[in-house]
């Protein structure tokens, strides 16, 4: 039976391919980018909370952690908004 981590792995390893797959079948750029920054923000929760182990930390460091990725994805795709826009 597999872990915890083989399914976070496998999972990753679909959002991976996922992302490179995906954007030349989007017909906009800019949702293309929320897509894949979507996956992003996936992908950096599974890591924090299951290879950085914080699932057995305190809700306040898992919630700090999570709203930096979540800032970390909305200033991305901001930025390539913006950049489209231009």
């Amino acid at each position: 039976m597999p872990g915890r981590l083989d399914i976070t792995w496998l999972v990753l390893i679909g959002f991976a391919l996922a992302t490179i797959l995906l954007p030349p079948l989007m017909p906009r750029p800019l949702l293309a980018n929320a897509l894949l920054l979507v996956l992003a923000a996936i992908k950096g929760r599974r890591i924090a909370l299951d290879f950085m182990d914080l699932r057995a930390v305190p809700a306040l460091w898992r919630g700090l952690v999570s709203a930096w990725i979540l800032i970390v994805v909305l200033v991305a795709w901001l930025a390539s908004a913006v950049v489209a826009l231009i």
